[in-house]
């Protein structure tokens, strides 16, 4: 496990524009897990700017979305496939049949997941996969409880995550889906290389407990300790808590 702390949020996601820029340079084809959320977007604003200026190419790279929302469809502007397409699919030329994303309003929301994880074997895999982490220590979708699922999943949302993404709803918690589809904690740990990105002093409080606490399902992050090649980027704040 590496821990780089960066002075403030904007340098955090720098660092974590350089370390995927890097990745997709040594390989062309990277198969990439992305995030949703406010974390992430100065991350997708940077490599942006490395493709306009031509110093980044998205056109052989495969991505794969971390989650969806039950009900939503692919088209639905509060959809995570509408975030994405917004904030980096649209701006770095990604190919749409190299985009892969769960769809929250399949027929067959089990057989939905099982294509997503056979898509993700085909393509050989996750090389690297950029992960936040919520309040309550989840990753991805992945809540905390009893036990944790590893594959791609349907999973019911605790209320404190509906709260954190209600902003796409009109601000109302009431309004976000109750349910969403979820990499599983197995398969984001079955990347290569996962890069965590943590900002804000909201977070000061479960990124040490991710980091140094027990591995618990009850902290889904906390089983990033076992991976073996994993970088935390957190900004000071994120960082304050830590011994």
């Amino acid at each position: 496990m590496r821990i780089t702390v960066c002075p403030g949020a904007t340098a955090a996601s720098a660092h974590v524009v350089r370390r995927i820029a890097a990745a997709l340079r040594r390989d062309p084809s990277l198969v990439l897990s992305l995030p949703t959320g406010r974390t992430p977007i100065e991350v997708y604003d940077g490599l942006a700017r490395l493709v306009a200026r031509g110093r980044l190419d998205f056109s052989r790279a495969v991505t794969f979305n971390l989650d969806e929302f039950v009900g939503l469809a692919l088209d639905d502007p509060r959809s995570y496939r509408a975030f994405m397409g917004r904030h980096l699919f649209d701006r770095v030329g990604l190919p749409p049949r190299r985009a892969h994303v769960l769809d929250g309003a399949a027929r067959d929301l089990a057989g939905e997941c099982a294509r997503f994880e056979r898509a993700i074997e085909a393509a050989g895999g996750i090389g690297l996969s950029l992960v936040g982490i919520g309040l309550n220590g989840h990753v991805g979708f992945n809540e905390p409880g009893p036990g944790l699922v590893a594959a791609t999943h349907r999973v019911k949302l605790t209320s404190l995550t509906r709260r954190a993404n209600a902003k796409p709803f009109g601000g109302d918690p009431r309004r976000v889906p109750h349910e969403a589809l979820t990499m599983g904690i197995g398969t984001i740990l079955g990347a290569r290389r996962i890069v965590l990105l943590a900002t804000g002093r909201s977070k000061a409080r479960v990124v040490p407990r991710a980091i140094a606490g027990p591995v618990t399902t009850w902290l889904p992050a906390s089983f990033l300790q076992l991976h073996a090649d994993v970088e935390f980027v957190l900004d000071r704040d994120a960082a304050s808590r830590l011994g």
